[in-house]
C-alpha cells in the first residue's frame, strides 16, 4: 500500500467508524499508562503519540499533569476527532498530520509512544527507516514504548496486513541503539468482545 493509499485508507475509517466501532478502543489505556508510572516521567517532559489518532492517552495524560504532549496520525480526521472530545484543552496539545515514515521533526523527545503504527510497516525499508528516525528523535536516555501485535495476535488490523512481533523479535529491532527495559504481552479486549495479544516493549536509549 502506497502513502496516498493509506493516507485514504485510514481517513475512510475515522469518516465512518464511531469512536467504540474500531478494534483498538480504550477508554482507559492502562498498559501505556503503566509506563509513565513505571518510569515515574516528568510531568514536563516531551512526549509524542505515534499513531495516536483520537486515542484516550492523550486525555489521561493531560489529566495526570503532563503538559508537552505531541500526538501523531496519518488521519486528519482521527486528529479533528480527538480535539473535538477534548474541547478547550486541546490547544494544550500539539497535533501532527504525517505517516510517520515521512516524519521529520526538529525536535527530540524524551517519551515516544507507539501502540498503533510500527506494526503496520511491512517492508524492511520502512522499518528501518523508522528505526533511524527513533535514534535520531528519542533524545539521549529518553523512553520509547512501542506495543505491537504479538505472534499470536491477528494477521490483519482495518483490513490492512500487518507484522507481529515477539518479544524477542522487537527487541531485537531496536537493540543496536536502546536499551531494553522489559517487554511484556498483553491481551486487548475489542468492542466486539474478542481478544488481541499485543507485545510491549520499553527501552532507553543508550547512545
Amino acid at each position: 500500500m502506497n502513502d496516498l493509499n493509506r493516507k485514504n485508507h485510514w481517513e475512510n475509517i475515522y469518516q465512518t467508524k464511531a469512536l467504540n466501532e474500531v478494534s483498538w478502543y480504550q477508554e482507559t489505556p492502562e498498559t501505556s499508562l503503566y509506563f509513565f508510572k513505571k518510569f515515574n516521567v516528568p510531568k514536563d517532559a516531551k512526549i509524542i503519540d505515534i499513531g495516536g489518532g483520537d486515542s484516550f492517552l492523550v486525555d489521561h495524560l493531560l489529566k495526570l499533569g503532563y503538559n508537552n504532549l505531541t500526538v501523531l496520525d496519518i488521519s486528519e480526521a482521527s486528529l479533528e476527532r480527538a480535539k473535538k472530545r477534548l474541547g478547550e484543552d486541546a490547544v494544550k496539545v500539539k497535533w501532527i498530520v504525517s505517516d510517520v515514515v515521512e516524519f521529520n521533526p526538529k525536535e527530540a523527545y524524551d517519551v515516544w509512544h507507539d501502540r498503533a503504527a510500527f506494526h503496520f510497516l511491512n517492508t524492511n525499508a520502512e522499518v528501518k527507516a523508522y528505526v533511524e528516525l527513533v535514534k535520531k528523535k528519542v533524545s539521549v536516555h529518553g523512553l520509547l514504548i512501542v506495543g505491537t501485535f504479538s505472534e499470536n495476535g491477528p494477521l490483519k488490523c482495518s483490513g490492512i496486513e500487518i507484522k507481529q512481533y515477539s518479544q524477542t523479535q522487537l527487541s531485537s529491532a531496536f537493540e543496536a541503539q536502546f536499551k531494553k527495559l522489559e517487554c511484556f504481552n498483553v491481551d486487548h479486549s475489542t468492542p466486539f468482545n474478542t481478544t488481541q495479544n499485543f507485545t510491549f516493549c520499553s527501552f532507553r536509549h543508550a547512545v
